[in-house]
């Protein structure tokens, strides 16, 4: 009976090194680029939180590796916050990031239910420099009120103080507003737009203090 001789398999020693340096070449890739660290940061739409708020509840304050923390996770972790409605995130060359956030903002203290009324009309207990709505506003002008409000540049509804409902027999959503710098103001809800106009129209009156009827007409009456 013949016998088989067995073939013997030859290691191919140029393969084994190709695949070893091959291997080592992803490896340090991978290390490079794991090392690359966010040391930029760009922060867009924040009229609310800081640059820096924005960057330390991103966990981006330390300066972290780009691979590690993926424009997904930084959206993810900036919209947990309940003041922030929606971030939209974007890398440039791994490095930067660029941040945009619609923040749902503070808009003013109801004092009858003793909460801060957020744009998206969530209730919470923390404080904030905004209005206080002093008296009871009913439901339907309520909701009015919140949009108006929402709708004002930022920087105007921080300069008011306290809001009162106040109807009279000639319109039943008039209110009369406290501003920070001791003048004050009458106005209706469909006439809310135009206290973005405050700066400009108080100007004319060289500092003089007193009331602003926005409620008809537009005119200036000087107290004191």
């Amino acid at each position: 009976m013949a016998r088989v001789k067995k073939k013997k398999r030859k290691i191919k020693v140029g393969s084994v090194v190709f695949c070893f340096v091959f291997v080592l070449i992803i490896c340090l890739i991978i290390s490079f680029l794991m090392d690359i660290k966010i040391n930029n940061v760009v922060v867009k739409g924040n009229l609310f939180y800081s640059d820096w708020n924005i960057i330390q509840k991103a966990g981006l304050d330390d300066y972290p590796s780009s691979l590690e923390n993926s424009s997904t996770q930084i959206k993810k972790k900036l919209e947990e916050d309940p003041y922030i409605k929606k971030a939209t995130v974007s890398k440039r060359w791994l490095k930067q990031v660029v941040i945009t956030v619609d923040e749902n903002l503070p808009l003013f203290y109801y004092l009858p239910k003793q909460k801060t009324i957020l744009t998206d009309k969530t209730e919470v207990i923390d404080n904030f420099p905004v209005p206080t709505v002093i008296n009871y506003v009913p439901d339907k002008k309520y909701s009015k009120l919140l949009k108006s409000i929402s709708e004002l540049d930022y920087d105007i509804v921080k300069r008011i103080s306290e809001i009162r409902y106040d109807p009279n027999e000639v319109d039943d959503e008039r209110f009369y507003l406290t501003m920070n710098d001791g003048n004050y103001v009458y106005l209706t809800l469909p006439k809310f737009n135009r206290l973005d106009n405050y700066l400009d129209i108080i100007k004319e009156f060289n500092n003089k203090k007193g009331v602003l009827y926005l409620d008809s007409g537009e005119y200036f009456e000087v107290r004191g």
